[in-house]
């Protein structure tokens, strides 16, 4: 009986929370997404999720920043955003000598799946043929969409290295903007939506780790407010290998489902590190649990500490048994959708 019970509120929970909200276009909420796709299988449903609220006409997916390098990085996503039919309209910025290579098809889920062919030789996937050598970098893409935006209007998802960030700090005032990239970020954005973080143990957390110098700029220099979905919320909040085996049949081939295949060795179930924190920015606190406000601080190892304060800027968020359910739930309900574009 109260199994039944608690799966019945955490589903309750989530009709709530993920049912599809009539917006105006002044509400539709402004979003650059910044990413290291490729990496892990989890970017790929991030990206899959903001292309759906795209769909529901609840977000502006103004750009995505890419902070792995690759010419198939960037093709992946173009082959996302065209199975969505919103690749003409997100502009992608690439990230320039940072060390990361996405590249390799042995290792790299998006370059696997970026050369696969049909039958016939075709490429399985459709494109718009992005150029990634006339991709802008970044950190300048950054600087133009902030510049364009309206005050306090933009959120930034970050999920990835924390490179493209910490160069957007460092930018001078330019042709673009008489603002320094600090002020554009203090004026123009909302709130900064980062996977980031481990507070649970002293352990480092690997998008921190894999560029600790970028990191410790952007906890002790960003302007505004910061909400970390932290390496924790992954050890409950999973994807069931069971719907990628059999809710995608119906695209025929579905990019997350080939990326999925190509990650690990099925059947595994993922975890959801990086769509939580596109989750919040668009869906808020319905489906976790905020600390109170503080400060993060990066040491040398790039460790994480939280360190509670009125005037902090800071927070994370956390997650219970029920909430992570209601999340998983609404992963699945949007990941598994046919997008917009396709007809019947």
């Amino acid at each position: 009986m109260k199994k039944t019970l608690f799966f019945l509120c955490a589903t309750a929970l989530c009709l709530v929370a993920c049912k599809p909200q009539e917006v105006t276009a002044e509400q539709r909420i402004n979003i650059i997404f910044d990413t290291d796709i490729g990496n892990d299988i989890d970017d790929t449903e991030a990206l899959c999720l903001l292309n759906r609220y795209i769909d529901q006409d609840r977000i502006n997916l103004l750009g995505i920043c890419l902070n792995k390098e690759g010419e198939n990085t960037a093709k992946f996503v173009d082959i996302v955003n065209t199975f969505y039919g919103h690749a003409d309209m997100i502009p992608v910025g690439r990230s320039r000598n940072n060390g990361a290579d996405g590249s390799d098809p042995e290792t790299n889920y998006a370059a696997q799946v970026s050369r696969l062919t049909a039958e016939d030789g075709s490429p399985l996937f459709k494109t718009t043929g992005i150029g990634y050598e006339d991709l802008p970098d970044s950190h300048i893409l950054y600087r133009k969409l902030l510049a364009e935006a309206e005050d306090n209007s933009v959120v930034v998802i970050s999920v990835g290295f924390l490179t493209n960030l910490a160069r957007l700090l460092d930018t001078p005032a330019d042709e673009i903007s008489p603002l320094t990239g600090k002020e554009l970020i203090e004026k123009k954005v909302k709130m900064l939506s980062i996977m980031a973080g481990r507070f649970k143990d002293s352990e480092p957390e690997y998008n921190v780790v894999i560029n600790i110098p970028s990191a410790k700029k952007l906890f002790s220099e960003w302007p505004g407010e910061i909400v970390c979905s932290p390496w924790e919320i992954g050890e409950i909040v999973r994807y069931p290998a069971e719907s990628i085996e059999n809710d995608y049949e119906w695209a025929g081939a579905h990019p997350l489902k080939e990326a999925y295949i190509r990650y690990g060795e099925m059947p595994y179930d993922n975890w959801m590190f990086d769509p939580t924190s596109v989750l919040f920015a668009v869906e808020g606190d319905s489906m976790c649990t905020l600390t109170e406000p503080g400060t993060i601080s990066v040491d040398d190892e790039g460790v994480t500490t939280f360190t509670a304060d009125p005037a902090g800027k800071h927070r994370y968020f956390t997650v219970d048994a029920e909430q992570a359910k209601a999340m998983i739930a609404c992963f699945k309900e949007n990941l598994t959708a046919k997008p917009a574009c396709w007809e019947e």
